[in-house]
């Protein structure tokens, strides 16, 4: 899943990306409320953190925007401030939840799971079934049959993005775009690399290979 983040203080948006990232997270880092609204209207994100006090447009109007526009986004704001009007006012403004700093970060990735199973939980189930294998969104776990499949982050963000699409093709540039972030300027064949490691666990069937097109899971 694809999230972003709008923080000024760098510092912490880096440390919040590069958490966020070891959980299997693509994440994007801004640090301007009007360019966080640019973002947040042209690309595709599961999720956004956004603080309040921002240079450009600060996150009430950057939430209100959103909304006005018909983006339905979850949005988690981070604000140093603390108090019921300005949890209030957030709120108002079409945020999924609140978070005064200073705030544990595993508080935050429980409230980033929990607005994400909340979407899901509001759409598709949250457990892909391609055949024999089960991909289960929500917890993040694999099984194959009976048989539980122990992956990486890594390699169950690229996995997700074959199961929304099963018996699809899906090109390297989409999965690119939703397992890393904006910003990762590496070798685009890094992908073949997971590919091999998933036809490792899963089977070398499960998942085809379109020359010049992208990937296929099949149910096997």
């Amino acid at each position: 899943m694809r999230l972003l983040i709008v923080e000024d203080e760098k510092r912490l948006a880096v440390s919040l990306a590069k958490g966020l990232r070891a959980e299997g997270f693509a994440v994007d880092v801004v640090h301007d409320g009007l360019e966080g609204l640019h973002l947040a209207g042209e690309g595709t994100y599961d999720l956004i953190v956004l603080d309040i006090m921002l240079p450009g447009m600060n996150g009430y109007r950057v939430c209100a925007a959103l909304r006005a526009a018909g983006n339905d986004v979850p949005i988690l704001m981070l604000t140093a401030k603390d108090g019921e009007y300005d949890e209030a006012e957030g709120l108002d403004t079409g945020a999924d939840d609140y978070l005064t700093k200073p705030f544990s970060y595993v508080v935050l990735v429980a409230r980033v799971k929990a607005l994400l199973r909340r979407r899901g939980s509001a759409g598709a189930s949250p457990v892909l079934r391609v055949g024999t294998l089960s991909v289960d969104t929500a917890t993040r776990r694999v099984h194959r049959g009976d048989t539980e499949v122990a992956l990486t982050a890594k390699e169950f963000a690229v996995l997700e993005q074959l199961a929304i699409r099963a018996g699809q093709i899906v090109g390297k540039p989409e999965i690119l775009e939703h397992v890393w972030d904006f910003a990762y300027d590496g070798d685009p064949n890094i992908i073949e690399v997971y590919i091999s490691a998933l036809r490792r666990k899963l089977g070398a069937t499960t998942i085809q290979t379109v020359r010049g097109a992208g990937y296929r899971l099949v149910a096997v």
